[in-house]
């Protein structure tokens, strides 16, 4: 398999590194700044969930809680490809940093992935309102 274009995109957050992944890390969060996960979230099992997501309805796969705050989820479409969503927060001095790997996928114009990077971008900034506010 060829390896992917990628963009990195993050946002500093002005709150401490256990805030902001105790935040991130409950799933049911996610509606209240990820847009690109749709605005309507219902529990399955264990770490996985139903999203309303702007490509129709798909389940979540939510990392488990961990001490190195990773938040990778992976969207599962009924038809297609897993969609691997690499998401990390470190801490940066007496704040945060959240880092969202975006990977473009096979066949996706360069005008497709520069709308997810600015989506992506958007909702980073939506998070950062909230978590700031």
């Amino acid at each position: 398999m060829p390896i992917h274009a990628v963009r990195h995109l993050s946002t500093g957050i002005s709150r401490p590194f256990a805030e902001v992944y105790a935040f991130l890390a409950e799933p049911e969060n996610f509606p209240k700044w990820a847009s690109g996960l749709g605005h309507s979230f219902r529990h399955l099992d264990g770490m996985e969930w139903l999203a309303e997501t702007p490509m129709g309805p798909m389940r979540v796969r939510f990392s488990e809680r961990n001490p190195y705050g990773v938040l990778d989820h992976t969207l599962l479409p009924e038809d297609g490809e897993p969609m691997h969503n690499p998401m990390r927060v470190v801490a940066n001095g007496d704040g945060s940093e959240v880092v969202f790997t975006l990977f473009r996928r096979p066949g996706m114009s360069d005008a497709d992935f520069a709308r997810d990077a600015d989506w992506v971008l958007r909702d980073l900034q939506a998070l950062k309102a909230l978590l700031e506010g």
